[in-house]
């Protein structure tokens, strides 16, 4: 047990004086939470330029403009001449959407011959395409609504019977889970978990392999050669600590940018806690594996890139091959995630998580035991071919740097 506690003392040391290390998990972790909390700060996007080519040009066709530019989401740009290239100016403009008043729209409208408004929406951005399309949906059903319920009144019909005309039925639509369609709640925090998912394994990537490089393992851990996993906890204990202080920093930000914090918070911290752990017994299984530092580094960031992206966070695992899914389901962050949507967006029961926690601990469990496999075979690979006198040799007072 002294010797347990000498080096992860000595852990402590190497961790705290490697400015590499300090700079990834302290520094990294705050710059991205704080950059992408500004830039998703407003939450919404608002003003987006929307271009309204007016062939009409009437007190109508000005009416639908008016009322266009008065939502907020939107900033109309208007044409009362068609421009020679409409691409061009949606481009120039960096427009999310056409709206296209035909002529004679008043006239039609009078006459009861139901003009068509063609709507172009840009996807070049997929975003700003969607909060576009859902103002110009909103302003433009009620304004066709309205001109409508006139028209019956104008022919003699009573207000209220015009308005059953109009609408037969009534369909009331309600949005459930961030209903403010806040993309700061919905971004922010998922991105926070994928920066502290890749600090912890650029962390753990160099935690063996930087020893076996340096020839110091044989040396310092020669009283450990038969205590595997004792030895894996000097390597996560330092990483589990400073993610603690990762994690509290976090809570402090969500109060800054005023992003609700995730319901039933014990449960949240159980999540997160073996989140970290399976994370971390992940980078050690690879840096076992891989005993040059660079390549180790290499690997995990190859498998730590993608993972937001296959994580079934913005786009559904179910639409994804088999064989991605696979991928996916063996990086901590999905199942993470997927239990986080619940406790922070839909605000869900506690046992909505269950399954995605039973999934994290099988990882924890499955990372833990192959690295505790792979350093097993290794210490017993290096001590068998360790030279007596590297052995015998006092520990080196090594530098503060791995």
């Amino acid at each position: 047990m002294k010797e347990f506690f000498r080096l992860l003392a000595r852990e402590f040391k190497l961790f705290i004086g490697n400015s590499t290390l300090r700079t990834v998990f302290f520094v990294a972790p705050v710059f991205y939470a704080t950059l992408l909390g500004f830039v998703y700060k407003s939450g919404k996007v608002e003003n987006t330029p929307v271009l309204v080519v007016d062939r009409d040009n009437t007190p109508l066709s000005n009416q639908l403009t008016e009322m266009l530019n008065d939502n907020k989401s939107i900033k109309i740009i208007k044409y009362v001449q068609e421009p020679l290239s409409i691409k061009d100016e949606v481009i120039r403009h960096e427009a999310a959407a056409v709206v296209i008043i035909p002529s004679r729209f008043e006239g039609d409208m009078l006459q009861k011959k139901y003009p068509e408004l063609n709507v172009y929406i840009n996807t070049g951005n997929v975003l700003t395409a969607n909060f576009a399309s859902k103002a110009l949906q909103l302003t433009i059903g009620t304004f066709s609504a309205g001109a409508s319920i006139k028209a019956l009144q104008k022919a003699g019909m009573p207000a209220a019977k015009a308005a059953t005309q109009y609408e037969p039925f009534k369909a009331n639509y309600i949005t459930l889970f961030n209903t403010t369609g806040n993309y700061l709640i919905f971004m922010w925090p998922a991105m926070l978990a994928v920066v502290l998912q890749q600090v912890i394994l650029l962390a753990m990537a160099v935690s063996f392999a930087a020893e076996f490089e340096r020839g110091s393992f044989v040396k310092e851990y020669l009283k450990m050669k038969r205590w595997a996993f004792p030895t894996m906890l000097i390597k996560v204990i330092p990483i589990w600590i400073s993610s603690i202080l990762i994690v509290s920093i976090y809570y402090l930000m969500h109060m800054v940018f005023r992003v609700p914090m995730p319901q039933g918070i014990l449960n949240f911290i159980l999540l997160t806690a073996v989140f970290v752990g399976s994370a971390s017994f992940l980078g050690v299984f690879i840096s076992i594996l891989i005993p040059d530092a660079l390549k180790a580094t290499q690997i995990l960031m190859v498998i730590a890139s993608p993972a937001f992206i296959i994580s079934g966070f913005t786009w559904p695992l179910s639409a994804m091959p088999a064989f991605v899914q696979f991928i996916a389901n063996i990086i901590p962050l999905t199942p993470f995630l997927q239990a986080f949507k619940i406790l922070l967006i839909q605000k869900g029961s506690v046992e909505l998580t269950f399954p995605y926690l039973q999934h994290l601990s099988i990882l924890l469990v499955v990372y833990g035991v192959l690295g505790w496999i792979a350093l097993k075979i290794k210490l017993w690979f290096i001590f068998r071919k360790a030279v007596p006198q590297e052995i015998a040799a006092e520990p080196s007072s090594e530098g503060d740097t791995e």
